[in-house]
């Protein structure tokens, strides 16, 4: 018997692109609520406790309120908003980011999709700080470019009409809800300084983390890095470190990965004066939000699955 899944808010972009990696499978049957009647709360209160699982593709406020509404015990909860990442309960749903990690999302009930920004940030942070390369407080700078449907219905509507901004900055009051998350789960004892910007493109991602060689404690070189990166996602399907000598390239685009759920990740170090940058890359709309949350369904539902999560 197939597993029933209910997606409240799949007309949205994440909604719209997990209905599309799931569509087809014969092991899950996607339920849907009457179009008229999907902002009726009866209706919404049923579907959500009817289903096996539910993946909520919300505002954070309209999120916590579904989660209040579903009574149900056997009802999954999979929550792709930045209301619970932090909170009590919930799982943090990155499979690879601690050795244990997919155990404890197959275990849970309550499962936070990570941001998409945070995905790669703690990619490459987390390994280098267990591993004592970056120092807990350190203070780490997080520079990153995305595509404009990471940025809401608003920035895309605006992209598609014509905006004449290639690239903008923005939070520029320093604040952005991805902050806690990336402080938690990256053992900082300090948040970043985080510095996103979005492109006049419509997915893909770029996220860099520069390091002051005369900062790190151990001065190790960028091979160090590279070795301790590559040894924690061995194995892993969809985290590549890229070898060295493929990762002499004069440039970086952020849309390679796009469709995919795959995540490349990168040590580049200065020659002269021993700077490491590092880079990730992913589509906002794959491993940073829809792809993963395709994973971490089969993952809660114990599915031995050997999709690669991407759009067919």
């Amino acid at each position: 018997m197939a597993t029933t899944l209910f997606i409240d808010g799949e007309a949205g972009t994440t909604g719209l692109q997990i209905r599309g990696r799931l569509e087809g499978r014969k092991d899950i049957q996607l339920l849907h609520a009457d179009a008229a009647k999907r902002k009726d709360e009866e209706e919404r209160r049923r579907w959500l406790n009817e289903a096996d699982i539910v993946v909520l593709c919300l505002p954070d406020d309209e999120a916590r309120q579904a989660v209040a509404m579903i009574k149900n015990p056997r009802t999954k909860v999979l929550d792709a908003s930045s209301a619970h990442r932090v909170a009590s309960g919930w799982v943090y749903g990155f499979p690879e980011l601690l050795p244990n990690q997919a155990d404890r999302i197959h275990e849970a009930t309550r499962v936070t999709n990570p941001g998409c920004y945070p995905t790669g940030a703690l990619a490459l942070v987390r390994p280098l700080v267990d591993a004592g390369l970056i120092p807990k407080s350190y203070p780490l700078s997080i520079h990153a470019l995305s595509g404009y449907t990471g940025g809401g219905r608003k920035m895309i509507d605006a992209y598609q009409k014509g905006s004449p901004d290639p690239v903008r900055l923005y939070a520029l009051e320093l604040s952005h809800k991805h902050v806690p998350e990336m402080h938690v789960y990256s053992g900082l004892t300090d948040s970043p300084l985080f510095c996103p910007a979005v492109g006049s493109f419509a997915q893909g991602m770029l996220v860099q983390i520069p390091l002051h060689a005369a900062s790190l404690p151990k001065r190790a070189g960028g091979s160090e890095f590279h070795r301790v990166l590559s040894e924690y996602y061995a194995g892993q399907r969809f985290i590549e470190v890229v070898p060295t000598e493929k990762a002499t390239i004069p440039h970086l685009a952020p849309e390679a990965l796009n469709g995919t759920n795959r995540m490349e990740l990168f040590v580049f170090e200065g020659a002269s004066d021993g700077h490491i940058l590092l880079v990730a890359r992913l589509d906002n709309l794959g491993k940073g939000a829809s792809g993963a949350a395709v994973q971490n369904i089969d993952l809660m539902l114990g599915f031995e699955s050997e999709s690669d999560y991407g759009l067919p």
